[in-house]
């Protein structure tokens, strides 16, 4: 059956600090695994969580390209005050101010300490009970495609699919967006931040992977070697990875 968005992947050279900054972008709990770094709600790694998708914070070696990101989050704010106090919060912990050519928009756009663009939205009455992350929000340039293949992919439903964007969210109308928005451009680096996907409990792993290649789906090989997750790409080259069950 399809599977189940669990957590945004993003790369990092200082797994701590850029752990860190989105603890406290989301209010939630930095937890070390390893070398990489679970950002969570609070009380302990509950993985994967019934209702939010974490972050999980990866080591590289390499730096951000100069390129934006074509994933990112919007994080959601409460009002006015909470956003400007967020950002002001948030610029004190290292974000920067970027112009990805938004123009006079209510939302304002920063980066990480390693470069990784982020919205943090004006409150809006859609992502209410979002939590933290209203949205994992995707640049593509055909949302009607981006909705046939991930449509099949993923076990939420489609809330909106036009010519200029495709919505989904978990069938229990809770947490985060997935949101695949029509941008000009193309793929000019790899990916930075990326979906991870896990079958459900009972599910065969193998039989996802080869379900998804036909849908077109394509091996991906980033130097993650011997590992027992598949790496993805859509039919426009986004970065996905399938976990073991």
């Amino acid at each position: 059956m399809p599977l189940r968005p669990v957590h945004v992947n993003v790369k990092a050279r200082d797994t701590g600090v850029v752990g860190r900054f989105w603890a406290e972008a989301l209010g939630w709990v930095a937890y070390p695994v390893g070398g990489s770094v679970y950002v969570g709600p609070g009380g302990g790694i509950v993985w994967p969580h019934p209702v939010f998708v974490g972050v999980d914070v990866v080591p590289v070696p390499e730096a951000k390209p100069a390129v934006k990101n074509r994933m990112h989050l919007d994080v959601a704010t409460t009002s006015l005050a909470h956003q400007a106090e967020l950002v002001a919060r948030l610029r004190s912990l290292g974000a920067v101010p970027v112009d990805v050519g938004q123009g006079d928009v209510p939302w304002v756009v920063l980066a990480d300490p390693e470069g990784n663009e982020f919205c943090v939205l004006e409150p809006r009455e859609v992502y209410r009970d979002a939590g933290p992350i209203a949205a994992v929000v995707v640049d593509c340039a055909d949302p009607r495609e981006m909705a046939r293949f991930w449509g099949a992919a993923v076990d939420w439903r489609p809330c909106e699919v036009t010519d200029d964007r495709a919505v989904f969210r978990s069938a229990a109308g809770s947490g985060p967006y997935l949101e695949f928005l029509r941008t000009p451009g193309g793929r000019t680096a790899p990916d930075r931040v990326h979906l991870d996907l896990l079958p459900h409990p009972g599910d065969d792993g193998a039989a996802e992977v080869e379900r998804l290649r036909g849908l077109g789906a394509r091996d991906l090989d980033i130097g993650q070697g011997d590992v027992p997750w598949t790496c993805l790409a859509d039919p426009e080259g986004h970065a996905f990875c399938v976990l073991a069950p």
